[in-house]
């Protein structure tokens, strides 16, 4: 039996050298890496150099939209305390007199805590993050941040901000909103229970309207995600907890309450998975 064996070259270097150039030159397509290719000496066919291209699915794909900003598209993980991630998203309203207004709110992930609602007419870059420096001021800045891709948290004073103190930003995907959920949520509740009831007559009206909402939800309110207390009633059994296991609540006589629950053999326990357990 006869068979034709192929004498054709695998051209295995310029395959390697092919692909760790298009990983540098993202924006250059065959044509331009053809020119670096034979630059080092690799010389080949342009149409047999394409179909090697086209193998190895280097094509550039055109861009679509606007310029968005670059941050952490890993999947998130989830916060295992306070403050260690805010969720931030917008909400707009309009006065009786239909001057329109817009609302930032921002969101503790684990406490379901609401850290701000800012109303005003305009909502630059630049005024959020003035207004995330007054938050981190009282309560200190979180680990992470969540957000969408609106202009605004997309700026380049937002981009500055979050890159001088060190702050990890995650921008959900593009029409994606269930990625932002947190905020999501909070604002429907927003809408619901606050904006949709009230008329305002002024901005300033609005703003002490929310601020009596914001201080009712996070004392008052029942949460179901933990545990059917209020915010501030939740940071509060976590940080008995933490005085429970750490040994800090010591009565006299030997009285001490037992912690919630015995301490982990793989490190600490976590709060959330504690409190809904007892």
């Amino acid at each position: 039996m006869v068979r034709y064996r192929s004498s054709r070259p695998q051209d295995s270097e310029v395959r390697k050298r092919l692909r760790e150039l298009a990983a540098v030159r993202r924006r250059f397509g065959y044509r331009r890496l053809h020119i670096l290719i034979k630059r080092e000496g690799m010389a080949m066919n342009h149409k047999k150099f394409r179909r090697i291209y086209r193998e190895e699915r280097l094509q550039v794909r055109r861009r679509g939209g606007r310029k968005r900003a670059l941050g952490s598209r890993a999947p998130m993980a989830l916060p295992q305390g306070p403050n260690q991630r805010w969720s931030l998203d917008f909400a707009s309203d309009a006065l009786v007199d239909g001057r329109r207004f817009r609302i930032l709110a921002v969101v503790d992930d684990f406490t379901r805590e609401c850290v701000a609602l800012v109303a005003d007419t305009s909502l630059s870059g630049l005024r959020v993050t003035r207004e995330l420096d007054a938050i981190a001021a009282a309560r200190g800045l979180p680990a992470s941040c969540v957000s969408d891709n609106g202009t605004e948290l997309t700026s380049t004073a937002v981009l500055r901000w979050r890159q001088e103190r060190g702050i990890q930003w995650h921008y959900i995907a593009p029409g994606k909103p269930q990625q932002n959920a947190f905020a999501e949520s909070f604002i429907g509740r927003l809408r619901d229970e606050c904006l949709n009831e009230t008329l305002f007559s002024s901005l300033a009206h609005a703003r002490v309207v929310l601020a009596a909402w914001k201080e009712d939800f996070n004392i008052n309110r029942p949460h179901s995600g933990i545990g059917n207390v209020s915010p501030m009633a939740y940071v509060a059994m976590l940080s008995v907890h933490v005085q429970q296991r750490d040994g800090a609540l010591e009565l006299p006589g030997g009285s001490a309450p037992h912690p919630v629950a015995a301490r982990s053999r793989h490190g600490s326990s976590q709060p959330g998975t504690l409190l809904h357990a007892g």
